[in-house]
């Protein structure tokens, strides 16, 4: 079974929004220091969100910053990327993991996130 489990990615339009989820199981809690990674085309991977280990406060790329917002529920064990405003630059496949640092056994699969016209 994935240690985590992103869904919520697909098509849509620029200025569009979508809202990614990262499903995280029993053997890792998302009171740590979590985050949002992608990974475009030809491109290193890249982390965009951050929301720190036991604490509220976030912290988001330049290319990012206004325009997505991560969370996350305890409750339920999963962490979240509202993405709005998007543009096409945005097109990556997108990664949660632990932040900064990620842990290599964690990646999962991703989820693709395409913006276009």
């Amino acid at each position: 079974q994935a240690l985590l489990t992103e869904s919520g990615g697909g098509w849509v339009q620029p200025g569009g929004s979508l809202r990614l989820a990262c499903a995280a199981s029993k053997r890792v809690s998302v009171t740590s220091g979590m985050g949002w990674y992608r990974q475009a085309p030809g491109k290193e991977r890249e982390l965009v969100a951050r929301i720190l280990s036991g604490r509220p406060e976030t912290s988001y790329a330049d290319s990012v910053k206004g325009r997505f917002t991560i969370s996350r529920d305890i409750s339920s064990n999963t962490v979240y990327l509202q993405m709005n405003s998007l543009k096409p630059e945005d097109t990556a496949v997108y990664y949660c993991n632990t932040a900064p640092t990620p842990r290599g056994t964690y990646w999962g699969q991703g989820t693709q996130v395409t913006v276009s016209s």
